[in-house]
């Protein structure tokens, strides 16, 4: 694939806001979808419109063999060591709460939850729901002065034996990679279950499962180039087959009675009800996109664009940038001095730039940083230089106009 017509095969780029270019420094929140995966959402609509694995038709016989093979697609993407450890989810969030749901029969009172302190909270609240309903008890995993974990500090958690660690694999709200297999590596050996959000990390690294180790690994489509609405989880089949299903029915069930009701092998198991088949179609679209991309070009583009825009914003002046680490992947976190991230977004909104500003659904990171919120400006394979510099100047006039 030729990086130079990139940009063009994303329509929604194309477009003009208040007759400003469209800068699309948002990817963080949802990446912009390329039209193949337009396309293949749009054909199976058209002409297999049908539900999965359920009847003897031909609509349906295509529709199941389109579905089957992005499960195949995920194993290999991700190296995962079978397809039965590829189970089909709405989301980040669904995922992460199917695992802890899952592991509340096998969880106890006073037993510990470590968590990544700078997590999102779909990596947060579900196991504080769990410790609710266990008695279980959650401590957060410190940050050092620059927002990266404190590995002296977990290494002491660790020693308090926890049952479960849930890490980010990239930090959305300020794009700080984690050594997630250094992590990962110690908390085995202290015995804890391991998941990894990786929503952040899908798109611009390679992720091997297996190299990393974890026992469950999450993340969504609408991140990684496909549609809303799907996401996976990855896992063990051992760790996986011993989850209690989040939800019950339909394909899920093997035998029903009144008197007793017996469930599925995985990974139908873990995927009641009629699955989202156009946007499994639409990831598996996506998978072939990013697939087709030279990796490593990309990936020096996207790290020598982030060092552009950490240095071009403090050049600016006045901006306080957050957890800037030359090694961030896809995303940075800034302020325009005292100034309300909120009437800063709006400002480049009007310009014709779209950044996210708030708390990036990650509040606990905030009160650490002693911030209400921040500006994110995050790339994507389509981001060019100019966007930068379009970025840039319109921080210039959003400083001159405030400050």
């Amino acid at each position: 694939m030729v990086l130079s017509t990139l940009r063009s095969q994303f329509p929604t780029l194309e477009q003009s806001n208040d007759g400003y270019p469209l800068c699309y420094l948002d990817t963080a929140a949802t990446s912009q979808k390329p039209q193949s995966v337009i396309d293949a959402m749009a054909h199976y609509y058209r002409f297999d419109n049908a539900n999965v694995h359920r009847a003897a038709h031909q609509l349906s016989a295509r529709a199941t063999s389109q579905y089957e093979a992005v499960r195949d697609k995920l194993r290999q993407f991700i190296n995962a060591s079978q397809r039965e450890e590829i189970i089909f989810t709405h989301g980040t969030t669904e995922s992460i709460n199917t695992v802890a749901n899952g592991l509340t029969e096998q969880l106890g009172k006073g037993q510990l939850i470590l968590i990544d302190s700078a997590a999102h909270h779909a990596n947060i609240v579900p196991w504080q729901e769990l410790a609710k309903r266990t008695g279980a008890v959650i401590k957060p995993i410190p940050l050092t002065k620059d927002c990266r974990l404190d590995i002296n500090a977990f290494e002491a958690l660790l020693t308090e034996k926890p049952s479960i660690v849930a890490l980010s694999h990239v930090s959305n709200a300020l794009g700080t990679l984690n050594p997630v297999k250094e992590l990962v590596a110690k908390a085995k050996q202290a015995g804890a279950i391991t998941l990894v959000d990786g929503a952040q990390a899908i798109a611009h690294m390679i992720v091997d499962v297996q190299s990393i180790d974890c026992d469950f690994y999450v993340f969504s489509g609408h991140k990684m180039y496909g549609p809303t609405g799907i996401g996976v989880l990855y896992g063990r089949f051992k760790q996986l087959d011993s989850l209690s299903p989040l939800m019950t029915g339909g394909e899920m069930i093997k035998s029903v009675s009144f008197e007793a009701t017996e469930f599925n092998q995985l990974p139908n198991r873990l995927e009641a009800g009629t699955p989202p088949i156009a946007e499994v179609i639409g990831l598996g679209a996506a998978i072939d996109f990013i697939q087709a991309l030279p990796t490593a070009e990309i990936h020096t583009k996207e790290q020598e664009l982030l060092t552009y825009l950490q240095d071009e914003l403090e050049n600016i002046g006045d901006v306080v940038l957050y957890g800037a680490h030359k090694d961030n992947i896809g995303a940075v976190a800034f302020n325009l001095a005292d100034e309300h991230h909120q009437d800063v977004g709006i400002l480049l909104d009007q310009q014709g730039i779209a950044v996210r500003c708030g708390h990036h659904c990650a509040m606990p990171l905030m009160q650490t940083l002693g911030l209400k919120g921040c500006c994110r400006a995050s790339i994507g394979v389509y981001t060019n230089k100019a966007d930068i510099d379009n970025f840039i100047n319109a921080m210039k006039s959003v400083k001159e106009l405030l400050l």
